[in-house]
């Protein structure tokens, strides 16, 4: 087996931007509740934001060599995905490797280990989604794989799913539904807006929201 796929499918570039309007969380919902990673794994600072197809790698914990080529192969517009061993006494991402990352167009980090040099991280601009920082440095040892499906922070990932991430967490879109969800999304956002419109004329919170209906069909007694 191929430690290091070069090539893979990714999504038409406009199916990404159509989806990247959406947050993290109505694309979660919007997918029947699926999808979201653990929310251990958030923002090294709030106000980052990313979207893009997910680059897959595999690291060993304690070692990053498999994500520094992962680096050299990703295109513009991917989202870096590392399974690091669900480690996260480990920095092995810094100010080096986001400057590497952004002069290739990545758009972001998402992993379940540590990473450092944050203030450096931030001051760049760069979109990190960690289990928070960590100085600890990695070696340059061992093998691992790139662009093949992995398992992080509870979700299956494979190369050309949807990723997105913002200040509330990580959320995994399946390539083959990126349509489906989008649609669905936008509808979800579309009632949205009309709920929070008619709230703000002064309407009841338990009508708009169906809610009533669900209090009483459940006996729900008011004194």
């Amino acid at each position: 087996m191929a430690h290091v796929i070069r090539n893979f499918e990714r999504p038409a570039a406009e199916l990404v931007e159509r989806i990247k309007q959406f947050p993290p969380s109505t694309l979660h919902e919007a997918q029947g509740r699926s999808g979201a990673l653990t929310s251990r794994i958030k923002p090294i600072y709030p106000g980052m934001r990313a979207c893009g197809p997910a680059f897959t790698v595999s690291c060993h914990p304690g070692d990053n060599m498999m994500l520094i080529t992962a680096i050299s192969l990703a295109s513009p517009g991917d989202i870096l995905v590392v399974s690091a061993g669900d480690h996260p006494e480990q920095g092995g991402f810094g100010e080096v490797l986001s400057t590497a990352c952004m002069a290739k167009g990545i758009v972001g980090l998402v992993t379940d280990a540590g990473v450092r040099d944050g203030p450096a991280i931030h001051a760049r601009g760069f979109n990190v989604f960690c289990y928070g920082l960590c100085m600890k440095g990695t070696v340059k040892e061992t093998l691992g794989f790139i662009n093949h499906p992995i398992v992080i922070g509870g979700v299956a990932v494979r190369p050309g799913d949807i990723v997105s991430a913002d200040d509330d967490g990580v959320v995994v879109v399946p390539w083959e539904t990126i349509a489906d969800v989008t649609a669905k999304s936008r509808a979800r956002e579309d009632k949205e807006a009309e709920v929070m419109k008619a709230l703000e004329a002064g309407g009841d919170i338990l009508e708009l929201s169906g809610i009533r209906k669900v209090l009483q069909a459940k006996g729900c007694a008011f004194a």
